[in-house]
């Protein structure tokens, strides 16, 4: 690892510190280095707050150096007023010598035009140091740029013999299969996405909540298929806690703040009109939670980029078989429980 890769990985381990926080922002982290040695670094925590170089650079307490400087960037730096100023701007003010990109920023607001300006204003301006890297950091973001649509992550938990839920049962709840771990890091998880995506039956089977109580941070965006009208008040995905999205083939449905209706026909269209409406909404990224006939037209329309599976220590003997899904896994033992990630 030469220098520049060196600050660089530097810069991405603290723009990790931003995830689930920055949407509809990227993660991003930057270190000014002078003489061989750090003397600056920050990250991008949240949207409408400071940017990771803005950050960096009122963490230098001897300004005078960053005349002499160079600064790392993982993501190329921002040329346009959005909520903050331009972070070309504030590192052009301080004459910062020498600047090192990861990547380019895909947003067609950006998607060069700060490297320009950098150049334009004298900056010796480096980019593509662990180009791969920052990008896969960041695949949510370019995902929603490069293809208009959100990531998409498929995640179910079935029993050793395959079975995602029994035929029948007495209660309205989820019937655990998979291990106490494994619901923790699946809340994780929920923490990290923009958005969790469930269909009907899941809502009039269980009654989720669809949030983060095993977990610190941020509870996903609700999107909710709900075709008829089924689902009532009394469930909790309406209870308007948390910003909903009811995708629905009623009409003339009244939203307000927290829950929305979006109509739509349910044919076999349907999921590239769901994907539609969360690239409406600005949704980066989604867990699609289930049923398994909502997972499988995911998997049958080829729309997903990851898969995580739970494999729960139980046999149920008979139930709702799981999604098929085809590929290879990478598997994890998490407790008793395993984890194929695909």
């Amino acid at each position: 690892m030469n220098t520049h890769e060196f600050y660089i990985n530097r810069c991405l381990q603290l723009a990790k510190n931003g995830l689930g926080t920055t949407y509809p922002n990227p993660m991003v982290g930057s270190v000014i280095v002078f003489d061989g040695k750090i003397i600056g670094e920050g990250w991008h925590r949240k949207s409408g707050e400071p940017h990771a170089e803005v950050n960096a650079i009122n963490s230098v307490k001897d300004k005078s150096l960053l005349a002499k400087a160079t600064i790392y960037v993982s993501l190329e730096p921002c040329s346009h007023f959005g909520k903050t100023p331009p972070c070309c701007d504030l590192i052009i003010q301080h004459k910062i010598p020498n600047v090192v990109i990861g990547t380019v920023d895909p947003n067609s607001k950006v998607a060069g035009s700060g490297i320009k300006r950098l150049i334009e204003n004298g900056c010796h301006v480096t980019v593509g140091v662990l180009e791969n890297e920052c990008t896969e950091l960041n695949k949510r973001f370019f995902t929603f740029h490069n293809k208009k649509r959100p990531y998409i992550i498929l995640k179910w938990a079935e029993s050793k013999d395959g079975f995602i839920a029994p035929l029948t049962k007495e209660k309205k709840e989820p019937v655990w299969i998979s291990n106490v771990f494994s619901r923790q890091l699946t809340h994780k998880w929920r923490s990290e996405e923009q958005a969790i995506l469930v269909g009907t039956q899941t809502v009039l089977d269980d009654n989720p909540k669809l949030d983060v109580r095993d977990w610190t941070g941020n509870n996903p965006i609700r999107i909710v298929l709900e075709r008829t009208g089924k689902i009532t008040s009394d469930h909790f995905v309406k209870d308007g806690k948390t910003k909903t999205i009811i995708i629905t083939e009623q009409e003339n449905l009244t939203s307000d703040e927290n829950i929305i209706y979006e109509s739509v026909i349910f044919d076999n269209q349907l999921t590239k009109k769901i994907i539609d409406i969360l690239y409406k909404y600005g949704i980066q990224s989604v867990i699609v939670e289930g049923g398994k006939q909502t997972l499988q037209t995911f998997i049958d329309n080829n729309l997903w980029d990851e898969a995580r599976v739970f494999i729960g220590n139980i046999f149920l003997n008979e139930g709702v078989k799981a999604p098929l899904l085809n590929g290879i896994s990478k598997v994890t033992d998490l407790k008793g429980d395993e984890l194929k990630l695909f």
